[in-house]
This record gives structure tokens, sequence and C-alpha cells, in this order.
């Protein structure tokens, strides 16, 4: 693993440990994971604990009405699990012009899709963990119970929500959102205890029942009264209905290693078809002009062809060994030159996120990543409970020739992927970078750094990173040299310089030594992120 330890400019060090770790976008969360590991938890363990903290410590991106995806490595196998859940049955493209949306709406009652979170937990608690539920989530309901101060990152984003949701959200049925999340009429400040006894006794119903009363029981009730009282769409039937599902992950081989993520519907194959193209071309150095060039137009094309074809996986009209041909990446390989190119969907022949990252000393290690979508989501949230819901159906198209068109019980497409890394059939380890569309492209260029420019853990991901956004323009960072932006410019990309890192996603990584067992691992510097080790 010395390829992997290479510098970089950066705010802080790759961390090293032997006994497990912890890493996610909030030190509270953290070391929620490493308190179930040191009372001897498995990784599947501490990553539940650390997800279901980072719903009372980081609501600002993901709650307990959200959806989540993991790829977990036990027993020298990966298992993937998708636990995303679909539109409602009740729900129909022609019901939604009827209301007169042209297009799918962002907030309120219409994009809400069933809930994967509990279920996740659940399902992980029972197929690895060690622990019983109730102590995995027990310090999640400890910050709930008794507050906790609001960090700093949170408090900007909880802030801008605030002021957003103010001019937006004026009907009754998002009162619930301020009753919540602005006591007292205000967003918490930095620094400020904030608590919430609904959402306590929430994970102590799920945590006393494995999830089963989020979907049948209690709380499935509250959320099935609230929906009928405002005119929602998705039911008790609709929960009870709802399973995770446990998925065979895809992988590329790329320069020696195997990269994995989600099959569809979630857009991890993206980051691999771009990985497919860049496998056949030459980078000879990180920082230059011809490097920066090539990623960009290899990310655009796969970017491109992946909203063209990808959504739930029943309703793909593209298989997925197409999209991660050799010959797919050859041909789109073809199209990259010394310009930058105005992109368009391949036709195939004819036949608001949270991520983390654990390990414990046993070899166990999970990639895990779940979200609201946008931030707080739908701004619906169920009276008294925490239940802040998604808002993951503002993805589908009313297009019904569209293959991400609204169906009743689909999936959508689905932005949130965790990654995984593996070298001669060992695991080198979970790797994410959630943030709406910028994830895929986050996977993309963190692996690269890793494995082409030899970086370590947390210098992957401090480099510098670049955003395609449609066409020929491109967003960068604030501190990306301006040389190689002046040099993107001449080449015909349309350069914009963001004026903050917001929208460049928030990574974690993890490493294991095939040799030594030793962990490394590397959090995010553009948010409240921690490791915590031991």
């Amino acid at each position: 693993m010395d390829h992997l330890y290479q510098p970089y400019p950066s705010q802080r060090n790759t961390v090293f440990a032997k006994n497990g770790m912890v890493a996610t976008s909030q030190p509270l969360a953290a070391q929620a994971g490493l308190e179930i590991l040191q009372k001897g938890g498995t990784a599947i363990d501490a990553a539940i604990a650390t997800a279901a903290a980072l719903t009372v410590v980081e609501p600002t991106s993901n709650g307990i009405g959200g959806d989540a995806f993991a790829l977990v490595w036990v027993k020298d196998k990966l298992h993937g699990l998708n636990s995303s859940g679909p539109a409602p049955e009740a729900l129909t493209i022609e019901q939604v012009k009827a209301l007169g949306h042209e297009k799918m709406p962002v907030h309120g009652l219409i994009p809400v899709t069933v809930p994967g979170v509990p279920a996740a937990w659940g399902e992980l608690s029972e197929r690895f963990g060690k622990l019983p539920l109730s102590d995995v989530l027990a310090p999640a309901i400890k910050y709930a119970e008794e507050g906790y101060p609001i960090s700093p990152i949170l408090g900007k984003y909880w802030g801008l929500a605030f002021n957003k949701f103010k001019e937006l959200f004026k009907i009754e049925e998002y009162q619930p959102w301020f009753d919540t999340f602005a006591p007292g009429g205000k967003a918490p400040e930095i620094g400020e205890i904030w608590k919430s006894a609904g959402h306590a006794a929430t994970l102590r119903s799920i945590a006393e029942t494995n999830g089963k009363s989020f979907y049948e029981g209690e709380l499935a009730d509250e959320i099935d009264r609230f929906m009928r009282k405002h005119g929602g769409f998705f039911t008790k039937e609709d929960l009870g209905r709802f399973k995770p599902e446990w998925v065979d992950p895809i992988s590329v081989h790329y320069k020696g290693y195997d990269v994995w993520e989600i099959p569809p519907n979630g857009q991890g194959i993206i980051a691999l078809m771009a990985l497919n193209i860049a496998s056949g071309l030459d980078f000879n150095e990180k920082e230059s002009i011809d490097t920066y060039h090539k990623q960009i137009e290899a990310m655009k094309l796969a970017f491109t062809d992946g909203k063209a074809h990808i959504t739930d996986i029943l309703h793909m009209k593209t298989e997925v060994e197409e999209l991660l041909s050799e010959s797919y990446a050859k041909e789109r390989r073809s199209l990259i030159s010394e310009h930058a190119i105005q992109p368009e969907a391949y036709k195939p022949p004819k036949g608001g996120t949270v991520y983390l990252a654990a390990a414990d000393s046993e070899g166990n290690m999970i990639s895990y990543i779940q979200s609201n979508y946008m931030g707080f989501g739908s701004g619906i949230v169920i009276p008294g409970t925490g239940i802040a819901l998604q808002n993951r159906g503002a993805d589908f198209s009313l297009d019904e020739g569209h293959p991400n068109a609204l169906k009743p019980g689909k999936r959508t497409y689905h932005t949130i992927i965790p990654g995984f890394l593996t070298k001669d059939d060992k695991p080198v380890g979970p790797f994410g970078v959630m943030g709406g569309y910028m994830q895929p492209q986050g996977h993309f260029q963190v692996i690269m750094n890793s494995i082409d420019f030899h970086l370590n853990p947390q210098a992957a991901l401090d480099a510098p990173r670049w955003q395609w956004m449609e066409g020929k323009k491109v967003l960068l960072e604030p501190h990306f040299p301006n040389h190689l932006a002046q040099g993107l410019a001449r080449k015909g990309h349309q350069v914009q310089v963001a004026t903050d890192t917001g929208s460049f996603g928030r990574g974690q990584i993890i490493w294991r030594d095939p040799e030594t067992g030793v962990l490394m691992g590397g959090t995010e510097s553009r948010t409240d992120g921690a490791i915590a080790a031991w």
C-alpha cells in the first residue's frame, strides 16, 4: 500500500489505526460509531449507529424518512444493499399533471417516496450485526433527547434552509418542519444546543421493533394519518409492502484494481463508465491541462449516457452489461479530442446526503450512504416524530416515453452511491463522495487520485475538484489552480469558478493494508468531517 501514502497539500493528515475506524461528516456521529465498536459491535453495527446519529446531528442532509444504500465486506465477500423506496401505488403521471404540474415538484407531498432508511438499519443489523439494535441506536437517542451543539458547517446550511423555507412554505402541511427544526421561529445558531424529543421517541420505537414500527406499526399509522389529512399519496399499505433488496454489486477493472458500485437505480454506474473510458487514455501527471481535460470529457460522456438510460433496473431498456462493456467504452473514448465536445446520449445497438465508512479489527468493512435529498428533503415532517420525508420522487420524469418516467411502485433514478475498492479479490476499502450529481464525479476523481496519482486517503479527498454541469460548462473549486483553469478554457470548456466549495461533495475513505491490517482514513475538509479510531 506504499503507493497510496503519497502526500498532497491538505488541511489534515491521514489517520492510522489498528482496531477500528469510522469516518463521516460529523464528529459526534463518528464518535457514536466508535463507541459501538468499543462495545464489541461489528463495523456494520458501528455504521448503523453512525447513520442513526447523523439523522440527529446533521438533519440538513439526511433523516429517518430518507433512502439508503450499502456495500458490505464480510467473510471475503462484498454484499450490496439497495434500500431505496418506490413511488406510492396511488401516484401516476396523470394525477400529477391534473394538479397543475408539467414536471415533478421539488417540495411537498407529491415527490415523497417510500423511505428506506429504517429498513436498511434493521436489515443490516439482522444479517451482520452482533449487538441488539437498541444498543446500537442508543447514542443517537441520547443526542436527540439531551441535545448537542450545532457545528459550523451544519449551522450554515441549517440557516440557509430556514431562510429559504420561510419564504416557500406558507401552508399548513409545512408547519411541522418549523415546529421541529426552527423552534422559537428561527434556525439554531452555531454552538446552540438543539434537541428533539420526538426524534428520540421515533428512534427508540425503531430500535425496539428492528424498524418494523415504521412500516407496519405506530409510526406507520402516524405517517398514514398525516398523508390522508393533507391529501398525500402514499399510505400505510405502501410502507408495509416495502422490503430492502440485496443485490450483486457491479464493477470495472481499473489499472489493477476492481472498483465496485451498487447497480441501478443508483447512478454509481456512471463512475464505472467514466473509469472504463479513462482506462484507455494516458494520464502522465495529475496537475496538467491534458489530465483534467480528458477526465472532464470522459465524465461528461458517461454522465450524459447515465441520465439517458438509468432508472429502476426492472424498467431499464439498456443492459448494465452494455454500458460497462469495452465496446461501449471504446466508442465513447474515440470521441475525446483536443477540444471540449458537446455531448449527446449514446444509442446502444439494438438487441442532501451523508456518507460514512467503517471498519473493524475482524476485517469487516462497510460503505454506507443515506439521504433525504436536496437538504431537508420534501419539507414534510410528521408532527411530533422528527421524521422528515425525502423528496426523491422529484427526479421522476412526467414524459411517459422517458426511461425514468413516473410509474406507481417504481423506484426513481437515485443519486446516492456508496463505493468500494478491491485488489486481487481482497478488500482495499470503502469510499464515497456525497452531493447530488457530484457523487459519481467525486468517485471518479477520488479513485483516479488514489490509483493513477498515488495520493493517500486524505490527500485524495483534499485535492481540488471540478464538476461537469452540462454541455461544455465546468465548475471549478475556488482554489483550483488558475493556470489550469485558463488552459481548460483554451480547450473550449466553459469554465466557471465557484465562490465556495459547497457543491463539490463530501467524501470519506478508509483503506486497509492487506499485510498488517492497519487502517488509514481520510475525511472531508469541506465539511465538519471527522475520523474516530482506536
